[in-house]
């Protein structure tokens, strides 16, 4: 079979699943408003799971049909890239300062969070007690965030999550705002079938694993929301905004998004997801602690800091491309 079709249905699955993960994003906006439900609770749970959407409903997909290695993929290699690649790509643009909270309160949940998720894989199996354990834990963060900000009435990391997204729908009436939320679900599954045919396809086609698909192309396409968020972010000086979409982002990787394939469908783990993805995804984690004070007195991503991630990014990505045609 020729690989012209795959990949095709690759790109424009990546695609499609960019579009409707923000269509169905804004539908869900709009009509949590129209419910009245505080713009609080839209930044946290509504665009919170709406740019992780791409990975959930991929990862689902790819578990339900056999293939553990890209839903595992899809889901560590979207941290790899939120953290190396997003964070580097936006510090090299404009210096992200970190807030002393986010370095004593959510950073430590998430580099906890990744302890939890490599013990629960040191099997090298997940069943679905793994993925509910997984998805419990997710469940106690996030009702604890959400307790935690109502009881401050903003949360710093989230409240603005999308204030001018929030605001952009007041224009948008019930009916569309329903249309879209359907729509945009409907596309994110479709989408997400078609990508995920075709990723698995090229996997066969050179000979690979699907992991190795999942982790580079696949994770880069749906990190796109997070990267558009991170950038528009950053040009507003909303720096919180900027590594708390991140660190928010990997908790519903790991915890949610692990989570749900794991209950779909018990996989056995390849040893490499545990010596390198997992200790590759910690030792990012770990770096964001020891983030130094810039010229304004506040610790910062500096310029030089975003290159050195940009640097580990595309040396990782270097390394599986070698190992895909055989020279590692």
């Amino acid at each position: 079979m020729s690989l012209a079709l795959p990949v095709v249905a690759l790109i424009f699955g990546l695609i499609l699943l960019v579009f409707s993960a923000d269509r169905f994003v804004d539908g869900a906006a709009a009509t949590a408003r129209y419910a009245g439900m505080p713009p609080l609770l839209i930044g946290m749970l509504v665009i919170g799971f709406g740019t992780s959407a791409p990975e959930m409903v991929v990862s689902a997909i790819s578990a339900s049909q056999g293939n553990p290695g890209l839903a595992l993929g899809n889901a560590y290699g979207s941290n790899i890239s939120n953290i190396a690649l997003i964070l580097g790509m936006t510090a090299l643009i404009s210096p992200i300062t970190v807030h002393s909270s986010v370095l004593r309160k959510e950073l430590p949940i998430l580099f906890g969070v990744t302890i939890l998720a490599t013990a629960l894989l040191f099997d090298l199996s997940l069943d679905r007690l793994d993925g509910w354990i997984l998805l419990i834990v997710f469940a106690v963060i996030m009702s604890w965030s959400v307790w935690a900000g109502l009881r401050q009435r903003r949360d710093k990391v989230s409240v603005s999550a999308d204030v001018d997204n929030i605001v952009a729908q007041e224009s948008m009436s019930l009916k569309m705002a329903l249309f879209w939320l359907f729509v945009g679900m409907t596309l994110l599954v479709i989408s997400s079938r078609i990508l995920v045919w075709g990723s698995v396809e090229i996997a066969r086609g050179f000979g690979v694993s699907d992991l190795i698909i999942g982790l580079t192309i696949v994770a880069i396409g749906t990190s796109l929301p997070e990267l558009a968020s991170a950038l528009a972010a950053t040009r507003k000086g909303e720096h919180d905004l900027a590594i708390g979409n991140v660190i928010g982002s990997n908790l519903f990787n790991t915890l949610a998004v692990v989570g749900i394939a794991g209950t779909i469908q018990p996989m056995t783990i390849l040893p490499e997801v545990l010596y390198r993805d997992c200790l590759i995804m910690g030792l990012l984690t770990v770096v964001l602690f020891f983030i130094r004070t810039g010229p304004s007195g506040r610790r910062q991503i500096s310029r030089i800091n975003g290159a050195m991630l940009l640097s580990v990014y595309f040396g990782y990505s270097g390394y599986l491309i070698l190992k895909v045609i055989g020279l590692v």
